[in-house]
């Protein structure tokens, strides 16, 4: 399976495209269409279902995308948060450094200096004309906007969602009834200036993050669900290790938090698990400390083998020690951010899971997609699927559609249900099938004397007749996760 291929068949069902392609389109952002918007909601509902609503210590918030500048110098994104690029001296084109160095070097350039990459791109050309390269240097991903009239206060789209829950850590701190440990998650969109966009909807500009900052007293860091999951065996490969199946417990590195580090891991895998995501494409991977980002103590990558892209991260889960909240408390200069128990006082630890929503859904559109000689399916679970269940007249006529009808509406209260007579009964369940739909009821002249329809699942291609009474419980216990 190919990414491109992906992207094709997305855009022919109304998943995902570029956007304004008629005008040329715009790299690095994709609209949501009518079939993608809807698999993208359920995917963010399961997410917060499963790590807000059901896990007592976590909680939400909704941060806005424009916030104080002084926020981003703090954080260390005005400084720290850069690409290394190259421009060729001939046609202007310009490129990210270190994947220059990977595509035509074939060299891992993680970590690497400036001068380093510069060094292996001496005798490099550019790839669009042969002509020279110019000087490596740093760009700041960061897209700048102004805020108010005239010249107005210079501020940023911001980056990732983290920052603002930080910022807001005092007033989240009293709402969760000021004990330690407990976790804020959101949901957003974050911005930045990407170099190469690249991979469909792996690499863009504007995506959406799910994001949870775990505090914690890093003298009293022990997690009551360690003992149940400290033995899970994951497919991991250490920075310092070869890849191998692994117990949790003997691959996180022994320092304050690591029973947090090791619950985050389990339940981000457990998750993946749940949306549908291809577990036998999926590892763990620990950064090395060149690779880690400026803030980070330890990072874990949960990455996905895509066929033609290698393993690819699509979520990082990341221990930030007290840096975000000692910094917001030096350069706000306020005491906020510093916790009183037991007559200590002390700064928060942190760890941070965050899943990128659009890398989230590439790898479930990659494990569910299926095909063979008489049609393309998506196997996606029930509670992704943007369509639950269609229902189909056999013929529209003889009353049929407006039995039909009567149990479309019946249906659509509890289920996301289409109603479609248009075309032949196999073109239907083609088409119902392209976009994952998991069953569909057809009405057909037997439901007329009996009150039973056919109910069709969508892997098996399995018909099973079923009383229209016996709909409801029927489909319910199907679509249910938990």
């Amino acid at each position: 399976m190919d990414v491109k291929r992906l992207a094709s068949f997305c855009q022919k069902v109304g998943i995902a495209y570029k956007t304004a392609e008629e005008y040329g389109g715009l790299a690095g952002f994709y609209d949501w269409g009518v079939r993608g918007a809807q698999i993208k909601k359920n995917v963010k509902d399961v997410w917060w279902s499963y790590f807000v609503e059901r896990n007592e210590l976590i909680g939400g918030m909704d941060g806005s995308i424009i916030t104080h500048p002084k926020v981003w110098e703090a954080s260390g994104h005005v400084g720290e948060f850069h690409d290394p690029i190259v421009k060729c001296t001939k046609c202007g084109n310009v490129y990210r450094a270190d994947h220059l160095v990977e595509d035509v070097k074939g060299v891992n350039a993680e970590g690497l200096s400036l001068e380093e990459l510069a060094k292996i791109l001496k005798d490099v050309k550019c790839p669009s004309c042969g002509g020279e390269l110019g000087d490596v240097s740093y760009f700041n991903l960061m897209f700048s906007t102004k805020v108010g009239p005239y010249e107005g206060t210079v501020s940023y789209l911001r980056p990732e969602t983290a920052q603002l829950i930080f910022v807001d850590f005092p007033e989240h701190y009293i709402h969760m009834r000021k004990r330690l440990p407990f976790g804020i998650a959101q949901m957003g969109k974050a911005y930045r200036n990407e170099i190469s966009p690249r991979g469909f909807l792996f690499r863009l500009r504007e995506f959406e993050q799910m994001e949870i900052e775990f505090f914690f007293d890093p003298e009293n860091d022990e997690s009551p669900f360690y003992r149940e999951i400290k033995h899970t065996k994951v497919r991991a490969k250490p920075w310092k290790g070869e890849e191998d199946v692994y117990m949790l417990d003997d691959i996180i590195d022994d320092y304050k938090g690591r029973e947090w580090m090791i619950y985050w891991i389990y339940h981000s895998l457990k998750f993946f698990e749940l949306v549908g995501v291809d577990m036998d494409r999926v590892r763990i991977r620990q950064q090395s400390p060149e690779e880690r980002a400026h803030y980070s103590m330890d990072t874990w990558d949960v990455e996905f083998y895509f066929d033609d892209m290698g393993w690819k991260e699509i979520e990082g889960i990341a221990h930030r020690s007290d840096y975000d909240l000692s910094r917001h408390r030096t350069f706000s200069k306020s005491d906020k951010y510093v916790v009183r128990m037991g007559g200590r006082s002390f700064v928060p630890w942190v760890v941070e899971p965050s899943w990128g929503v659009e890398r989230t859904i590439l790898a479930i559109l990659y494990s569910s997609y299926r095909e063979d000689e008489e049609r393309v399916w998506l196997d996606l679970k029930p509670w992704i699927a943007p369509v639950q269940v269609a229902v189909f007249p056999l013929l529209s006529r003889d009353n049929l559609p407006e039995e039909a009808r009567r149990i479309y509406y019946t249906l659509r209260a509890l289920f996301r249900t289409e109603y479609d007579e248009g075309g032949s009964i196999g073109k239907r369940y083609r088409r119902y099938d392209e976009i994952g739909t998991p069953y569909a009821v057809t009405v057909d002249y037997q439901t007329l004397e009996d009150k039973t329809v056919t109910v069709r699942e969508r892997n098996t291609m399995k018909q099973e007749r079923v009383g229209i009474d016996e709909l409801l419980p029927y489909l319910g216990e199907r679509m249910r996760w938990t």
